[in-house]
């Protein structure tokens, strides 16, 4: 390719609304032009980086027995309905109707439709175990799109199904699944991390995510250096940092804390620790009688340590709340602790009202509470003797950097990361309310196992850019480059020699099979590194007058950016070095 001949379309400076390095990045190195909020055109550059990350993603996923197919991208309805995702799954699914009045979706996923390709295709236990998987392009009408293709409402994913007969061979293509992402991303070249996760709308129950290192990530990374403990933040499980109750050793208090609504403000203006607090946060749970008619919300308290954070996603699971919850309401508070919040605690409450402790805060002795009144704490409280234990003890809060891993054999560190896949067990979670069914050995039917698998393609782009940049541009992983080797021609409309030296190294890397692109275009040095730097391949030749006096020609390498002056005949070797061909 010649740059002649080639879109190249750099920009100075980004536009004001871009968020972060990649879209930034992106946007001036014309990979990606904004057509509406969320929602991109791929330049040429982008689609050179897109398809060679599809092309690795391919192997992989054939290598691992997976079978490609092309799922649509009109979803009807029928199918979510089934499923019981057309009103649960939210506003993110785009509904719209046809000429007729029929309604679908714009697919932001194909749980539903690959279920039903199974339920249609696979009728014996003899075509099992099978694996589709599609690359397409998805939609999710994000409320808030934001940060190029990291969060964009319309993007390019990678998404398989496996169909098993029971859930030990289900585990068994799950893992196959696990081995060929961990090979898809040592391929692109990226720093990541799986970590077990939560599975979120598309259900299940064995989870992990595939996380890009990067210091921007949206995502909080818990591990433990002394083991494989890995987890996304929302999993990582937080053991009890007191590991037994101590026995009381203070009376039980009401003190004044005028306007002291934090724990932190009101542990400092007591002059105690802030392990001493503990914070109240109050939930509610929608009701309806058997006509349908609404009733009045029921009301339940969590606990946390002062210096913990409640963990929402841990709080979904507690058997009380699974089947949703909300924040209280300022009168909801009001009515049920008869104080506004900042004041509320346990001491004294309704027997109505549940009250669900973490961990640690089961754990705690002579602690400082809320008094359910504005103004006031309570000092000394003790489980059993002054409120009674709590209604459940669960889980609820967060891990922090230093808690003990949940193995037991270190402590737990973080790093940001950003997720670019996922891998689900997905048991019955849609075969059976779609009603996919299988005949077995004995001609019995029996629900399908599923398994579901992603990958972010086109946010794999933003993810290696966040993870490889400079104040110069990118800096792309060898695999993901749109051209691995550019050859700067100095002076090209100008010098014959340049010209001649120039084509001639062309046609050899070509020749061997080297993704090269020759810039012929006879700019300045200074703006045709800068353009080079910004797109960021990775390897850079560049040939002048000058040094061809002396017979050499400068490499540079994007990453480092350190040059060296090679002869000319030994410029083809050395870059072959380089690129391991």
């Amino acid at each position: 390719m010649r740059a002649s001949q080639f879109h190249i379309s750099t920009k100075k400076e980004a536009p004001a609304d871009a968020e972060i390095v990649s879209q930034k990045l992106m946007l001036r190195s014309g990979m990606i032009r904004k057509e509406a909020a969320g929602i991109y055109n791929y330049m040429p550059l982008a689609v050179r980086t897109l398809k060679k990350v599809e092309k690795i993603i391919r192997e992989e996923m054939d290598k691992a027995g997976s079978l490609e197919i092309v799922m649509p991208m009109v979803q009807p309805a029928e199918l979510w309905m089934e499923s019981g995702r057309w009103q649960k799954y939210g506003d993110e699914l785009l509904r719209l109707k046809d000429r007729h009045g029929r309604e679908f979706a714009l697919q932001p996923t194909s749980e539903e439709v690959v279920t039903d390709i199974a339920r249609q295709e696979i009728n014996s236990w003899k075509q099992m175990p099978v694996n589709f998987y599609q690359i397409q392009t998805k939609f999710r009408d994000e409320r808030r799109p934001r940060f190029g293709l990291m969060r964009g409402r319309e993007f390019v994913m990678k998404d398989a199904y496996s169909f098993d007969r029971n859930e030990e061979q289900a585990v068994k293509s799950y893992k196959l699944m696990f081995d060929a992402y961990c090979r898809i991303f040592d391929r692109l070249g990226l720093v990541y991390r799986p970590v077990r996760a939560d599975s979120g709308a598309i259900g299940g129950n064995l989870s992990q995510e595939f996380q890009v290192i990067a210091d921007t990530g949206e995502d909080v990374i818990v591990y433990c250096p002394e083991s494989d403990f890995a987890a996304n933040i929302e999993l990582a499980p937080a053991l009890s940092v007191i590991e037994k109750r101590a026995e009381p050793t203070e009376e039980m208090k009401m003190v004044a804390t005028p306007g002291k609504e934090k724990c932190e403000t009101m542990t400092e203006y007591l002059g105690l620790p802030l392990t001493k607090s503990v914070k109240a946060i109050v939930l509610a749970i929608d009701r309806k009688d058997e006509e349908g008619k609404e009733l009045p919300a029921k009301v339940v308290l969590l606990l946390v340590r002062g210096d913990h954070s409640l963990n929402e996603v841990k709080a979904g699971k507690v058997d009380i709340l699974k089947g949703g919850y909300r924040f209280a309401t300022d009168d909801e508070i009001m009515n049920t602790f008869g104080s506004k919040p900042g004041y509320l605690g346990p001491v004294g409450l309704s027997k109505d009202v549940p009250v669900i402790a973490d961990l640690t805060v089961a754990n705690m002795s002579d602690f400082v509470v809320g008094a359910n009144k504005e103004g006031y704490h309570i000092t000394g409280v003790n489980w059993g003797r002054d409120l009674p234990e709590p209604t459940q003890v669960v889980d609820l809060r967060n891990v922090v950097e230093g808690d003990m891993s949940p193995d037991g054999k270190g402590k737990l560190t973080m790093q940001r990361g950003i997720e670019v896949g996922h891998v689900f067990y997905l048991g019955d979670r849609y075969s059976k309310p779609l009603k996919a069914t299988f005949l077995d050995e004995n001609g019995k039917p029996q629900i399908i196992h599923m398994g579901c698998y992603g990958i972010g393609v086109s946010r794999l782009l933003g993810a290696a850019i966040e993870q490889n940049h400079d104040d110069k541009g990118i800096i792309w992983p060898k695999a993901m480059a749109p051209f691995e080797v550019v050859i700067c021609a100095l002076g090209y409309d100008k010098s014959e020699a340049v010209r001649e030296k120039a084509d001639t190294l062309y046609n050899k890397l070509k020749a061997d099979g080297v993704d090269v692109i020759l810039d012929d275009r006879g700019l300045r040095p200074g703006v045709m590194f800068a353009d080079w730097e910004l797109i960021g391949v990775p390897h850079r030749i560049t040939i002048g007058d000058k040094g061809l006096k002396d017979g050499v020609v400068e490499y540079t390498n994007r990453r480092d950016m350190n040059t060296e002056k090679v002869s000319y005949e030994q410029v083809e070797e050395l870059l072959k070095e380089k690129l391991k061909y």
